[in-house]
């Protein structure tokens, strides 16, 4: 079964995203996108071929095809998925990941991460590059990774990926430990020896880059972006900002590099 290599040490650009209806004009579709990586959840039998290499499609099978590559679809008749074409960036360490795989039990939480993703794209790109970023962990996750490719324990990975799509929301270790299924005790450690900071000190950090983010990126008003990453107290969002960031907000909104 044909491999790729992907990173996961920061959210994905979704660049697009939706509900794809396919042969019913056609029963085969042949393209390439030189810069995005596709991922699909399937709900149909068909067959897909990745650079030569052919992949059985069930229901129930998500597949991720890296940038660059000539794919061929050849469908049975209306054939429906979800999918997304994204951007991403080479943070952190690599995983190893099967082009296609059998999701399994964890089909219907796919499901629901790239339903969210579609709906929050329109209004809120963050939320819609969060509910994709805890996808592709989750999709990482389903094969167990070589030595090679070994990233953080699977409870770390769960608890970063509950984090990353609530950075909005109150967050507290006891919560993230029922996430993760793991004790307070036991994440408390786990996390430091994989990441070498605290969960507090992570969340902090996440936020904040988030933070620096929408101010530079986007023209969200001040109190729009600190409500976005959980800290509504406009005070305590300009005290973080200067103590994280090294400016205040209203500052960090008009630094170019």
């Amino acid at each position: 079964m044909r491999e790729t290599d992907v990173h996961l040490g920061e959210p994905p650009a979704v660049v697009n995203i939706g509900v794809g209806v396919h042969g019913v004009a056609s029963r085969t579709d042949v393209f390439r996108l030189p810069e995005l990586w596709q991922l699909h959840l399937y709900q149909y039998d068909a067959e897909l071929t990745v650079d030569g290499t052919t992949h059985t499609i069930r229901p129930g099978r998500v597949s991720l095809v890296p940038p660059g590559t000539t794919v061929r679809y050849r469908y049975q008749g209306r054939s429906e998925h979800l999918y997304a074409h994204l951007r991403i960036a080479p943070a952190g360490p690599p995983r190893t990941v099967p082009v296609m795989q059998d999701a399994g039990p964890e089909f219907p939480m796919l499901s629901s991460l790239l339903l969210n993703a579609i709906a929050a794209a329109p209004g809120a790109p963050e939320h819609t590059r969060a509910e994709i970023w805890t996808a592709l962990w989750r999709v990482a996750r389903l094969t167990p990774p070589t030595a090679a490719s070994r990233g953080p324990h699977p409870a770390v990975g769960t608890a970063i990926a509950y984090i990353e799509a609530r950075l909005a929301a109150p967050l507290t270790i006891p919560e993230i430990a029922r996430a993760a299924g793991i004790s307070h005790n036991h994440l408390t450690r786990l996390f430091r020896a994989e990441t070498g900071t605290t969960v507090v000190a992570y969340i902090r950090r996440r936020r904040l880059q988030r933070a620096h983010h929408l101010l530079r990126a986007t023209t969200l008003s001040i109190p729009a972006v600190a409500a976005s990453v959980g800290i509504p107290d406009l005070q305590a969002f300009n005290k973080a900002c200067r103590r994280e960031l090294g400016a205040s907000p209203r500052v960090l909104r008009g630094t170019t590099s």
